[in-house]
C-alpha cells in the first residue's frame, strides 16, 4: 500500500516566495498527499490539538515544509510542537502514536550549502542546526530522515526552479511509494544531494 503522506507546511511571507509557492503547487497535485499549511489555517496560532493529532494518526510520513529562519523553524512550527506533541500521545506512558512513522524536513535556505561548514560564519550544517528537530523525532520513537534542502534558493533562476521541483517530487513520489532506501536517507548530510543513489537502492528498511 502507498503511504500517506502529510506536509505541514509553514511560511508567514508565502507571496513573496518563488521557491515554496511552485513547491506547494507540485505537492498539492500528488495523490496520497495531504498539504496542510499552518500558517494559512491558524492565523491567531491557536492550534486545534485534537484536529492535527487525528491528522498525525491517519498519515504514515510526516515532512516539516518551511523556510529555514535563523537556523531553525518559523515560529508556527514550534508552536505546533508544542501543543501538538503532548505526554501520553507522542511520548511518555502510553505515547506512541507516532512511534514508527517516518518524519523529515524540506526546507530552502538563501545561503549556498558551502556557507553551512565548521569554517564559515554559519558553522553548522544544516543537519546539525537540525539536531533539536532529529531528537524530538526520536522522543517519539519516529523514524528520523535527513533534511531535503534547496539551497541557494533566492538566486534561483527559471531552470533552477524546474530541477528542485523535479527533485522534490521524485523524493515525496519515493517516499509515497515506498522506494527511497531509508537506511541510505537515514545517514547521509541532506537527501538531495544524491536522491538518484537514494532511490535507485530500493526500499530499505
Amino acid at each position: 500500500m502507498p503511504a500517506r503522506l502529510l506536509i505541514l507546511f509553514a511560511h508567514p511571507g508565502l507571496q513573496k516566495s518563488r521557491v515554496h509557492r511552485v513547491l506547494m503547487n507540485a505537492a498539492a497535485a500528488l495523490a496520497g498527499v495531504t498539504f496542510h499549511d499552518l500558517c494559512e489555517r491558524y492565523p491567531d496560532f491557536y492550534i486545534d490539538v485534537k484536529a492535527e493529532q487525528a491528522l498525525l494518526l491517519e498519515h504514515d510520513a510526516i515532512i516539516f515544509q518551511h523556510p529555514f529562519y535563523w537556523y531553525s523553524a518559523p515560529a508556527i512550527v514550534k508552536e505546533w510542537q508544542d501543543q501538538v506533541l503532548q505526554y501520553g500521545f507522542a511520548y511518555g506512558q502510553g505515547g506512541t502514536a507516532l512511534r514508527g512513522k517516518i518524519t523529515l524536513s524540506v526546507l530552502s535556505t538563501g545561503g549556498s550549502e558551502e556557507s553551512y561548514r565548521a569554517d564559515t560564519a554559519d558553522h553548522f550544517t544544516v543537519r546539525r542546526l537540525l539536531a533539536p528537530f532529529e531528537q524530538t523525532a526520536r522522543h517519539c520513537g519516529m523514524d528520523y530522515l535527513a533534511p531535503c534542502v534547496f539551497h541557494g534558493a533566492d538566486g534561483l533562476d527559471d531552470a533552477g526552479l524546474a530541477a528542485i521541483v523535479n527533485e522534490y517530487v521524485r523524493l515525496i513520489t519515493a517516499l509515497r511509494d515506498g522506494t527511497l532506501n531509508r537506511a541510505a536517507a537515514r545517514n547521509c548530510e541532506r537527501l538531495n544531494a544524491d536522491l538518484s543513489r537514494i532511490i535507485s537502492n530500493g526500499a530499505a528498511a
